[in-house]
């Protein structure tokens, strides 16, 4: 394992892990979501899956969040999320190990970011699994409205949501009225016929952020030739942390690699 930092189109530090087994079968990135970072337990087991089935694996912190690399949570948004995803493989092309087609996986706005640029630069892409993903402002909007509608109200009128990290506790994140505006620019749907390659969808059945019904919404959109599965892991929420869960989530995205190849 290699850590690596390059500087991404803002300036800002961007900073990763490279995994390079001995005898690499091709490439995938790995990219967590909205205050997420490249160690948290789902992001381990993605990463992990794909380097036992011999990929090389490059997992790095957004900007903006609450891993290494630099940025302020504050100033996060759908956009720069993806756009760090795009400055990473272009380094990556700089690289004697690059490989193309190559696989792309990401967490929530993770899952954003992968399906977007999957779509942007489909003769690129080997497969996709958008993990829980937000695929448009619009079914962000509304799945807040439909769990958290005293947030989102709260969260309008004052300018500012704050919440406490789960994953790194005591650590303190707000959001600004305009991120949540933001996101309402953003629409996966518009290009979703361009996703002809293998794709994933794995959602917890208790997922609030990005429900089940809007992961099938868009495993509906596909074209029809794509090929694709679906999973809903029973008693899971957004952001899987139990052994069970983990394991589940392992064993699916393991037999789904290994249908790939």
């Amino acid at each position: 394992m290699e850590k690596f930092t390059i500087t991404n189109r803002y300036g800002l530090n961007i900073v990763g892990l490279l995994h390079i087994p001995q005898n690499p079968v091709g490439l995938a990135f790995v990219l967590h979501g909205l205050g997420g970072f490249k160690e948290q337990d789902h992001i381990q087991v993605i990463s992990n899956t794909f380097l036992n089935n011999n990929y090389i694996v490059v997992n790095f912190d957004a900007t903006n969040s609450i891993g290494e690399s630099e940025g302020k949570y504050e100033n996060a948004t759908m956009q720069k999320h993806y756009e760090d995803l795009v400055d990473v493989v272009e380094w990556t092309k700089t690289q004697n190990w690059y490989q193309e087609p190559f696989i792309l996986a990401g967490h929530s706005l993770g899952g954003f970011a992968v399906a977007k640029y999957a779509e942007e630069y489909p003769d690129k892409i080997k497969a996709v699994f958008p993990f829980a993903a937000v695929y448009s402002g619009e079914q962000s909007f509304e799945a807040t409205e439909r769990f958290e509608s005293e947030k989102l109200k709260n969260w309008e009128e004052t300018g500012w949501t704050y919440r406490t990290s789960n994953s790194k506790p005591g650590i303190e994140m707000k959001l600004p009225w305009s991120h949540m505006k933001e996101r309402l620019a953003h629409n996966l749907y518009l290009k979703v016929l361009n996703l002809t390659m293998p794709v994933l969808f794995v959602v917890g059945e208790n997922d609030g952020p990005c429900p089940s019904d809007h992961q099938k919404i868009f495993h509906d959109a596909l074209p029809e030739l794509t090929e694709r599965e679906f999973h809903i892991i029973k008693g899971a929420p957004h952001t899987f942390r139990t052994p069970e869960h983990l394991a589940e989530l392992g064993n699916i995205l393991d037999a789904w690699i290994k249908k790939l190849r």
